[in-house]
């Protein structure tokens, strides 16, 4: 009886904490959620209206899919120049993304996503919209400003394909790419833990802030080549010049205010990792993801979740610095918790996002739904 009533008592206390942290962040966060239930009204108006809703859909997926994936390509970067004027950091990326997806609109005529949208189940353009395809955005928008790391390409792409088995391609790779990113990360830098600890000392030379804003950019664009897809997968597979320059401008203006803000809520993930402050060990972040997106870029035209590939990496890293580090049992054990505890953490809210787009899928796409009927027969 005596058990009960300690069980009881510690879900009460469960249960008070978790309603605590509800009406706190409905109390902090009042002028948001004013904002989500803005949208979320023009978004039910506007839904029959195509054109229209393709336009705001957009609109939404470009600022809430830049936001939340910001912390994979412009977060070490925004962390490790909090001295510069956020505006030449925004000129630089902006430049860098004008240029490289006016190359795929040059080249691939007229599509932005570097074919990615012409994968089986996503390569019709939308010829009507329901509600939730607009929602979807705003469920990311809603996540980011609770520092959730979540797939954009899950939660953006699944909404629109109509074949179960596309998105099954699009987890199995992202999947594999977690993997992949897991395993180098601990294998790099267990090797380079010594040669930072004996050459990275102090402060940083000159041309390491010249080597982080290259490596910065090249990630940066690369990451575009496979992510513009999420944000144009609410417009037509070929984009007219007009339609391109709507589509460039919003999100060169868009990136300017993410910059403003210094990333958002969710840069709080990168700034809690060890020294990503630090522009040695930013250049290196950088420069890794970088290699494994490209490599993903060549592999395959599916399109794949960069979340789950800098959780990985990032994940991989933190355990691996933990390993290297030298002293007490103890204290070697602790650092090895804290490293799992946060790959854990970054898993267990990726994941959530990933749910929410199946189920998500599942209801709106009437062919996903009656692969995974036909599945069960």
């Amino acid at each position: 009886m005596a058990k009960k009533n300690i069980d009881q008592n510690i879900n009460q206390e469960k249960l008070s904490k978790t309603a605590y942290s509800l009406f706190d962040f409905t109390k902090k966060e009042k002028p948001f959620l004013i904002v989500i239930c803005i949208l979320v009204s023009v978004a039910a108006i506007i839904t029959p209206y195509t054109y229209a809703a393709m336009w705001f859909g957009f609109a939404l997926a470009a600022y809430s899919a830049i936001a939340n994936d910001s912390i994979q390509t412009i977060g070490t970067f925004i962390a490790s120049n909090q001295n510069r004027k956020w505006y030449w950091l925004w000129l630089f990326m902006g430049v860098i993304f004008v240029g490289t997806v006016t190359y795929s609109w040059l080249t691939l005529d007229g599509d932005v996503s570097y074919q990615r949208l012409t994968t089986k189940g996503l390569e019709k353009a939308p010829e009507s919209f329901v509600f939730l395809q607009l929602a979807a955005p705003i469920v990311l928008l809603i996540m980011t400003r609770m520092r959730m790391p979540v797939s954009t390409t899950f939660l953006l792409l699944n909404v629109f394909t109509y074949k179960a088995g596309t998105i099954l391609d699009v987890m199995f790779k992202s999947f594999v790419g977690y993997i992949l990113a897991f395993v180098i990360a601990i294998v790099v830098w267990f090797v380079l833990e010594r040669f930072v600890k004996n050459y990275l000392k102090g402060q940083a030379k000159p041309y390491w802030m010249v080597l982080q804003w290259i490596t910065s950019g090249t990630l940066w664009s690369v990451w575009i080549m496979q992510d513009a897809a999420n944000i144009a997968v609410f417009l037509p597979r070929q984009l007219g010049l007009t339609e391109f320059l709507v589509y460039t401008g919003f999100v060169f203006v868009g990136l300017g205010f993410l910059f403003y803000l210094k990333g958002d809520k969710i840069q709080g993930i990168v700034n809690e990792k060890s020294n990503v402050t630090d522009v040695r060990a930013a250049t290196i972040v950088d420069f890794v993801y970088a290699i494994i997106l490209f490599y993903f870029k060549i592999y395959s035209s599916v399109p794949m979740s960069t979340t789950w590939v800098f959780i990985g990496l990032l994940g991989g890293r933190e355990l691996a610095i933990a390993i290297g580090k030298h002293g007490k049992a103890k204290k070697k054990d602790a650092w090895r918790y804290r490293a799992f505890k946060l790959a854990r953490k970054d898993v267990f809210k990726a994941s959530i996002g990933l749910l929410v787009s199946l189920i998500l899928a599942v209801i709106i796409n009437e062919g996903v739904r009656q692969e995974i009927l036909d599945y069960f027969r």
